[in-house]
Order: structure tokens, then C-alpha cells, then sequence
């Protein structure tokens, strides 16, 4: 049998792990204390590992192609089939998939005990740092810990998310190492920081609107949802969805906003107007304050009448035309200038990776080295929130594990 190196036990090392140790020896090196680590904090704690929707839209590369000819390619009823094989059954909310448990270690439990179970030997606190091809074929890996020979090795090690942005990433250096191309990394599902004068006066707030990402006053991506507005900018899954193109567009020194319709059930400003002109005449003697009350939380009203140069205890019937249609503008298209994301220690997935191009996506083993196989985060590959970002790690690990 073959020695096989998987560095990285997250969702896609054990994924891989699972399927190569029933022919080869396998041995996963992590650098943390336990394999893991992020499957435990995905989901606020629940672990939100698949999803019923698996449209190719809520997938990202910079080679969408090749990556939809592999999304395409892939049997689903292979996933499904090894959830079943670990044990893993779901409570499925809204095509969202969680553990039945709700609880997220217990996806990594299961995941490790069939791992153990098929005798994959474990490295934990051990870091690889520096990975060589002999004349031999065979690979020389240099950890923390002792030096290695393997036949065949898997990157499993997971992008930057999660990591200070100071701190390199080990496998990109390691794929860089062995000639690989890394297309830029940036924080993807992140929070976005933005520039404004009131945002301790709607800090804390969450309130529902469609919202759409603008570069350089563009259209580019809409995404609707409870927004969770702070003392720094915007948050929330809607907003984690349009951040995957910030950074860059950003160190380009392009203009980023992103707008809020905060009565999205209107369709234009005109209906809009028609239609609190009604609300006004059922709601008479009502201030705005109060003919809003129910519509848009108080914090977040405040600065919106403020934009709009209104007072809470004004009267709509007494407000001049010009000020309605402000008014209104201010509700449908409140835009604000994105200047930052909270960067790669608070986002959830990158973008950017080990270029798609030079990799074999029906087996995932390089292009550059034979028997290197490349999984995961680490590959130019991000999905939306949601159970996307897994569900790649779950389909490359399954590719890698059986091919190898």
C-alpha cells in the first residue's frame, strides 16, 4: 500500500482521509491541537454542511468554467452517500442541512471516528513546513516535529480565513513551493466597514432590505436579508454574500457602495409614494415617527429621517412634494460608501487560491507534480453562505480520497 499525506484535518482532509485509507496508509498532519477546528464554528455553533440549492451561482473562481464543469459533473448522491456511511443525519430547514443534533462537533466527531476507525494516524501540533520531490517520485516533508518520506500527498490545508492577514497561510506556500499559480486571496463572507458620521446612532440594529453591491456607480450583485447595521458598517449574511469582490475592487481604488431598498414589497419610487400617501390617509394625524413605527426599527428610522433632513415629529400630509420624493429615495436607495472589510480573521471563506487551471478537477491531482493532490479551501473556489464552502470541501475531498 501507498503512503499517503494529507496536510490539514479540516472538513476536506478527513473527507479525503476517509476514502484513501481504504487502500493506502494515511497519515493527516495538523497544526492545531485538534483536526477540525472550523467545522465547530461554522453556523453559530450548528454547522450548516450542506445545501438542497447546489445552483451553480452560489459558486466562485476566477476559472468559473472549469468549476461549473466540475459542479456539473459531480453525483450528488455520492455526498449524500457518504454522510450515511459516517453517521451523519440531518434536520433540514429550508434546504439548509445541520446535524440532527444542532450541535457542530458533533459533524467533526463522526468525521474523526470513522477516520480512526479505518486507522488514519493522526499528527496533531505539527506543521508542515517545507515539502520536496525526490529523483524517486517520493515526497520529503519537513514538519515542526521530524522529517517524513510519503508517496503521495493531499493539501487539505484551508485558505486564510480565520488567520491575521500578517501571517502567511501555510498552504499557499507550500503549493507556491511546488510551482503552483496562487490567483490573489482576499476575505470573502466578511463584514464590510464603511464611511459614514452616524453609526453609533443605528449600532445593534438588524432590519430587513434588499441590497445591492455598486463599483464605480455599476450594478454588480444583489443580495436581500437581515442586515445587522454596527459601529463600524454593516454585517449579516446578505451583506457576507455581496463581500467577495470588496478587497480587490478597493486596492484598485475603485469607488464601492452598497444601497439598501428598505421597502423592497414596492417596486418603484412611484408605487412607493402612492402607496404611503394611503397609509398616511388611514394613519392621519400620525407622525412620521409613528406612521413608520412597524415598517423600519426606531434607531435606524432616525438616521434615515436625519439623511432625508426630516423630523420624527413631522407630518407626512405637511411635507412639501420635494420632501416626500426625498424621503422616499432615502428609504428605496440609502447608498453607503464601503472604505474596508473586517478582514481575513473575521471572514468565513476567501477568494483567490491555487489556481483551478493547473489542477485535474476529476481527480484533483496537480497538474505541475504527480501524485499531489489539491482539496478545498485552498483552491481558487469560494461559495455563497449557506453550506456551499463544505459542500466543495466535501465533493473535492471525495475526489481527491478515491483517486489517489
Amino acid at each position: 500500500m501507498a503512503k499517503v499525506a494529507i496536510i490539514g484535518g479540516g472538513a476536506a482532509g478527513l473527507t479525503a482521509s476517509i476514502y484513501a485509507s481504504k487502500n493506502h496508509d494515511v497519515t493527516v498532519f495538523e497544526k492545531n491541537k485538534v483536526c477540525g477546528k472550523k467545522i465547530t464554528m461554522t453556523g453559530n455553533g450548528r454547522c450548516n454542511y450542506w445545501n438542497a440549492d447546489q445552483d451553480l451561482s452560489h459558486y466562485h473562481s476566477s476559472s468559473k468554467k472549469m468549476l461549473d464543469a466540475f459542479l456539473e459533473s459531480f453525483n450528488r448522491e455520492e455526498v449524500f452517500s457518504f454522510f450515511e456511511e459516517i453517521g451523519l443525519y440531518p434536520e433540514i430547514k429550508n434546504g439548509y442541512y445541520y446535524p440532527y443534533s444542532l450541535q457542530a462537533a458533533s459533524v467533526r466527531n463522526v468525521l474523526l471516528e470513522k477516520a480512526k476507525l479505518q486507522n488514519v494516524q493522526f499528527k496533531n501540533e505539527c506543521e508542515v513546513l517545507k515539502i520536496e520531490v525526490g529523483a524517486d517520485q517520493k515526497f520529503k516533508i519537513y514538519t515542526t516535529e521530524d522529517t517524513y518520506i510519503f508517496d503521495k500527498v493531499i493539501l487539505a490545508n484551508g485558505s486564510k480565513a480565520g488567520i491575521l492577514e500578517e501571517k502567511n497561510s501555510s498552504g499557499y506556500f507550500l503549493a507556491s513551493q511546488l510551482g503552483h499559480k496562487i490567483i490573489a486571496v482576499n476575505p470573502s463572507l466578511v463584514q464590510l466597514v464603511g464611511k459614514a458620521s452616524f453609526f453609533k446612532d443605528w449600532a445593534g440594529v438588524r432590519a430587513l432590505a434588499n441590497c445591492t453591491l455598486y463599483i464605480e456607480n455599476q450594478k454588480e450583485k444583489e443580495s436581500a436579508g437581515e442586515v445587522q447595521f454596527t459601529n463600524y458598517g454593516i454585517s449579516g449574511i446578505c451583506i457576507f454574500n455581496l463581500s467577495r469582490d470588496v478587497k480587490e475592487n478597493l486596492e484598485k481604488e475603485k469607488k464601492v457602495e452598497v444601497h439598501f431598498d428598505f421597502l423592497p414589497f414596492l417596486s418603484s419610487d412611484q408605487k412607493t409614494l402612492e402607496w404611503l400617501e394611503k397609509r398616511a390617509k388611514l394613519l392621519k394625524n400620525f407622525t412620521l415617527e409613528t406612521m413608520f413605527e412597524n415598517l423600519i426599527p426606531y434607531k435606524l428610522l432616525f438616521v434615515l429621517l436625519k439623511q432625508a433632513h426630516l423630523k420624527k415629529e413631522e407630518y407626512w400630509e405637511n411635507l412639501r412634494e420635494k420632501e416626500k420624493e426625498n424621503l422616499v429615495k432615502t428609504l428605496k436607495d440609502f447608498s453607503l460608501e464601503i472604505v474596508d472589510t473586517k478582514g481575513f480573521l473575521n471572514a468565513q471563506a476567501c477568494s483567490g487560491g491555487v489556481c483551478l487551471e493547473e489542477v485535474f478537477l476529476n481527480t484533483m491531482e496537480s497538474k505541475i507534480v504527480k501524485n499531489l493532490y489539491i482539496i478545498g479551501e485552498l483552491l481558487d473556489v469560494d461559495g455563497d453562505c449557506g453550506g456551499y464552502n463544505l459542500g466543495f470541501a466535501w465533493m473535492s475531498g471525495i475526489k481527491a480520497g478515491k483517486s489517489c
